[in-house]
């Protein structure tokens, strides 16, 4: 091939600096300059361009240190965006005054951030596949934090929940894609600890919300909490985009084949993009908006799990809106000392990811093992069981001790019993979920986050008329009672689910790919494939 003057020469398992990977540089180095390509470098028959051995480029080729930093700073990012959801609800009371609206109209601006938290994935994910993890992570959030600075300056409620709401849509974006980022840069061997790692950040954002919200709302009022915000938001921007550089491969390598174009004069083409039919984004969005409808109401395993999860999700947003009733009005706290009632539920989320860690993830590998490799999709379950009991007694036992008769520690060590289970039973119900549905798994995970983010955001909306029209007994029973109804839902399918699968079309489907997946390299481990497909749903949630 004819080129111009050529690179520097770069030997590839060299280690590169880090601010030419988060400027985008792409290594056109001697080595991937001269290496024989497969095709012509024709129209008909390009170069196809793929990472080289040990390229420095390649985010799975990354050191540890690199790997872990970035897993930290996003997992940051998204406990960020998390603690923005509930740390809202500290101010509500000071909201009130300010605007002269009553308890249902502020709490609005709750209900909307988790909403809109719903409907920016489905935006973002297919978007990030076009352009990539970084640029879209950094326009997002820089929108995030500038809705959030918005918000504190807000002249009107209707300003402030509009405000709320598109905070919410652009954070979706840092909150649900960067579970993409640890499939671009971990291999599966690598992937759980860092998956666990990194899930500590969804659960522990919205309980950290309220307990520091809680005294900064006292001191400075809802427009510092808003301004907090703003500021931790800000620095985690600031911090992810010095250290997270672009880690999707398809990109990576999209980027390299136009520059090894414009410099050669040849037809170069990433691998990825010739090895599977390249769709547009109003094609992807088509395709992201209507799958997991059709999913949700024609395979009743994903409507019973979606259900269950989804009843899980809106107690714990019932929860922001119910504490200030059981620990404020009943018991005459402040608003700061109330917030602290939370750190019983970060205190049980955080025994619960402790266990996945140390526990439940060696049990799986056991039967990956056992199983020859191929484990079937039941053996995520049995931390989803554990988890629904945790999640019925505890919230009972906080139904009928958050009384005055009762001492305050008795209700939080209940609600810490229901934030424990509750990281269970989603860990397992969505670990199952992907192994079930591998092919479809975005769009299942899709459908899941939908709904789920519409249950959290109704049920704050009634939670007040539901504790002054049955009292703090009875209204903290009525989710005890739908999670009741739901327990059955991981034994049922942890005994018949194989039978299940086979019966529904979209699952039997995914089983029969599955299998010929590994027919085809032979041996292929269920770990393996269920990461793969955990990759394709974190790029598009």
């Amino acid at each position: 091939m004819t080129v111009g003057a050529l690179p520097s020469p770069e030997l590839h398992n060299s280690s590169v600096g880090h601010f030419r990977l988060v400027l985008g540089h792409v290594g056109i180095s001697h080595n991937v300059l001269q290496h024989p390509y497969r095709g012509e470098g024709t129209a008909e028959s390009p170069f196809l361009v793929e990472f080289l051995p040990e390229d420095p480029y390649n985010p799975m080729e990354f050191p540890q240190w690199k790997k872990w930093t970035i897993t930290f700073v996003l997992a940051m990012a998204s406990l960020a965006v998390a603690f923005a959801s509930t740390a809202y609800s500290s101010g509500i009371e000071d909201i009130m005054k300010s605007f002269h609206v009553s308890s249902e109209v502020a709490i609005i601006g709750l209900s909307l951030f988790v909403l809109g938290l719903a409907v920016g994935p489905v935006f973002w994910a297919p978007l990030s596949e076009e352009y990539g993890r970084q640029y879209l992570f950094i326009t997002t959030m820089t929108a995030h934090v500038a809705f959030n600075a918005g918000a504190a300056a807000s002249r009107s409620i209707e300003t402030l929940i509009i405000l709320r709401f598109f905070a919410a849509v652009f954070g979706a974006a840092p909150y649900t894609n960067s579970n993409a980022v640890l499939a671009d840069i971990f291999p599966a061997s690598q992937r759980g600890l860092a998956m666990t790692f990194f899930g500590a950040a969804p659960f522990l954002g919205p309980a950290l919300g309220p307990i520091a919200g809680g005294f900064l709302g006292a001191a400075g009022g809802w427009r510092w909490i808003q301004g907090l915000m703003a500021i931790f938001t800000g620095v985690c921007l600031l911090v992810c985009g010095l250290l997270v550089p672009e880690t999707y491969a398809p990109v990576l390598l999209r980027w390299r084949a136009a520059k090894l174009s414009n410099m050669t004069g040849k037809v170069y083409m990433s691998s990825v993009d010739a090895s599977q039919k390249r769709h547009s984004v109003g094609q992807t969005l088509k395709r992201a908006l209507l799958r997991p409808w059709v999913l949700l109401f024609r395979e009743p395993i994903v409507l019973l799990m979606t259900l269950y999860l989804s009843v899980i999700y809106g107690t714990l947003y019932l929860f922001f809106a119910a504490f200030p009733i059981v620990y404020q009005l009943q018991r005459g706290w402040s608003v700061g000392v109330s917030g602290l009632a939370f750190i019983g539920t970060a205190v049980g989320m955080s025994f619960s990811i402790l266990y996945v860690a140390v526990y439940d993830n060696r049990r799986y590998a056991r039967i990956v093992v056992a199983k020859g490799g191929a484990a079937p999709p039941e053996a995520r379950l049995p931390a989803a069981i554990v988890g629904s009991v945790f999640v019925t007694v505890g919230l009972f036992w906080f139904a009928w001790t958050n009384g005055l008769g009762v001492h305050w520690i008795v209700s939080i060590i209940a609600s810490g019993f229901f934030a424990a289970g509750m990281v269970l039973v989603f860990v397992g119900i969505v670990n199952y979920l992907i192994d079930s549905y591998v092919i479809y798994a975005a769009s299942v995970l899709a459908a899941n986050t939908i709904i789920r983010s519409l249950f959290g955001a109704a049920f704050p909306l009634f939670t007040t008329q539901m504790y002054e029209n049955l009292g703090i007994h009875w209204a903290s029973s009525v989710p005890a009672f739908l999670a009741l109804a739901c327990l059955p839902f991981p034994v049922l399918f942890y005994k018949y689910g194989e039978s299940i699968r086979s019966k529904c079309k979209y699952a039997a489907e995914a089983a029969a790919v599955l299998a010929q997946i590994r027919a085809a390299h032979q041996v292929i481990p269920e770990r393996t494939d269920a990461e793969a497909g955990r990759r394709s749903v974190s790029s598009r949630n």
